[in-house]
């Protein structure tokens, strides 16, 4: 589907979907202001991290209400339902799924409610490659099921399994035996948590607000709502705050592998990454990619917009002339019209049209980010050779994706990945271009400033930091199965929604008693 804020993705057809992003968490704990208000603006900023579901958790002291559905930002959350979300703190998601399929169940934050009375919130951004062993001991200790199949709703039951514990001690006792990449904002009534794998895959930073405290996915979603950025969230680092202040625990060493694809695409570009500001990284990169792949050619043009800083950065490099021939629909967004197999087949034109007085005649160089399956790629090639293009360069700011990734990228399986299968010239012939260039491994990661040691770059080299389970034990969709590989029996299905569900309201889910609240529209 279509990005939700209108840059252009990958999907050509609905069916074939490209590289979707990671999730977007959210985090504030601030007395005196509107915290809901301040946790959409927050989602609003890391919308293009994930367009399926959105939700927020707001506590006021006393108890923890949850309001979620399946959407955007926009379309999930009006001014009166904000309005009627009041408390000190609050966190928020906006997801992408990468365990689970979309449904309205497996939608964050979670909630769970602890013997003890207290209420768990959680958020999560990245995805956990020990699933199924968390369904296990779920399961061997009756925790139950709130009719979700994401490995955040594990989490959640696991941190509220501690009757005798708050829910900072029971963390301390639940993340060590997490495995995989987490970016976790969660929270009972009183107190905002935020936690970060040892191997610091996805992002998560701290901001500083007049009279409180921000965590979130990206800094520019602290820049919207005028906090100020203090550091990141460290690898293996637990954060608490609360009105006695701010402390912070560590888990586990840190171990930085901080994932490549951020730089490359997924990261918001006025976003700053250990340190390094994305848009200059981009341009960097295009700049590396002209002096790997130089040619010959009159106009170098983007993809935009994940395309544009690198083509900035090639035009500057080569000398060549950088400008516009590519015009994106700004308008572009998400489709509850399933287009015709004639329609699909125009596919990229919903999207993009050539600026026809630009490209006729001359030689084009143009610059994306990626190629997965290499449908965006062949359709712009033939694209601009229709609008009379004499030759049709492409260039590639990442090296070629050749391994699926399972930290919170849902890419195509590997054997969907087009530089799986065919080499360079291969890929050329595929696509139609008359010469292609991806940037080299070396050249990225030295246009990230960043150690080579200190990035996961499995999807490029294969090379996983975080152990993989032996066997099917993992992927999107693990727990619609789990039950069957773990137990030899059906997976449980989802019932029918609560009654009164269509009216607005769910009762309290039977997994979550005591003070923790759903709210279903």
């Amino acid at each position: 589907m279509p990005r939700g804020d209108g840059r252009l993705s990958h999907d050509l057809d609905p069916q074939r979907p490209g590289p979707q992003d990671a999730c977007g968490v959210f985090g504030v704990w601030a007395p005196e202001e509107e915290v809901a208000n301040l946790t959409y603006f927050g989602l609003y900023a890391l919308q293009h991290r994930g367009q399926e579901a959105a939700g927020i958790a707001v506590s006021d002291g006393s108890s923890v209400v949850v309001y979620k559905d399946l959407g955007l930002v926009a379309q999930v959350f009006d001014e009166p339902t904000l309005a009627s979300l009041r408390g000190h703190l609050a966190i928020g998601h906006t997801r992408y799924s990468t365990t689970g399929g979309s449904t309205w169940e497996n939608a964050q934050p979670t909630i769970r409610s602890t013997s003890a009375g207290t209420t768990v919130a959680l958020a999560h951004n990245g995805n956990l490659v020990n699933t199924a062993d968390l369904q296990r001991e779920v399961a061997e200790q009756g925790l139950g099921s709130d009719g979700s199949t994401n490995d955040t709703s594990l989490v959640t039951m696991l941190l509220a399994s501690y009757p005798d514990l708050s829910v900072e001690a029971a963390a301390l006792k639940v993340l060590p035996k997490l495995r995989g990449a987490f970016s976790f904002v969660f929270m009972d009534e009183t107190t905002l948590y935020a936690a970060r794998d040892p191997h610091g895959v996805r992002p998560l930073v701290l901001g500083r607000l007049e009279r409180g405290w921000v965590v979130a996915s990206e800094t520019a979603a602290l820049d919207i709502v005028g906090a100020s950025v203090v550091r990141e969230v460290e690898p293996g680092e637990l954060i608490a705050i609360d009105a006695e202040g701010l402390r912070s625990t560590r888990f586990a060493a840190p171990e930085p592998k901080g994932c490549l694809f951020e730089y490359v695409y997924i990261a918001r570009p006025d976003a700053t990454l250990a340190g390094r500001n994305v848009h200059a990284t981009r341009v960097q990169i295009g700049r590396q990619l002209a002096k790997e792949h130089p040619v010959e050619a009159d106009l170098v043009i983007p993809v935009p917009e994940s395309g544009t800083p690198a083509a900035i950065g090639y035009a500057e490099e080569s000398g060549i002339t950088y400008g516009a021939g590519l015009m994106k629909n700004p308008y572009v967004g998400r489709t509850f019209i399933q287009p015709s197999q004639t329609l699909r087949q125009l596919g990229i034109r919903l999207k993009l049209n050539p600026l026809r007085e630009n490209v006729r005649g001359k030689r084009i160089v143009v610059v994306d980010d990626s190629i997965v399956r290499g449908n965006t790629q062949r359709a712009i090639v033939r694209m601009l050779r229709e609008a009379g293009a004499l030759e049709v360069h492409v260039r590639i700011s990442s090296p070629p994706v050749s391994w699926p990734c399972f930290y919170g990228i849902d890419f195509a399986t590997r054997a969907e990945l087009l530089a799986n299968g065919l080499d360079n010239e291969g890929i050329r012939r595929s696509i139609g271009a008359d010469t292609l260039g991806y940037v080299s491994l070396p050249g990225l990661i030295a246009a990230t400033e960043q150690p080579k040691t200190r990035l996961c770059r499995a999807c490029f080299d294969g090379e996983y930091p975080i152990e993989l389970p032996a066997g099917n034990l993992i992927g999107k969709h693990v727990l619609e199965g789990v039950g069957r590989r773990v137990t030899g029996t059906a997976p449980e299905t989802a019932g029918p929604a609560p009654r009164g569900a269509e009216h607005g309201v769910t009762p309290p889910l039977a997994a979550t008693p005591g003070g923790a609240t759903v709210h279903r529209p």
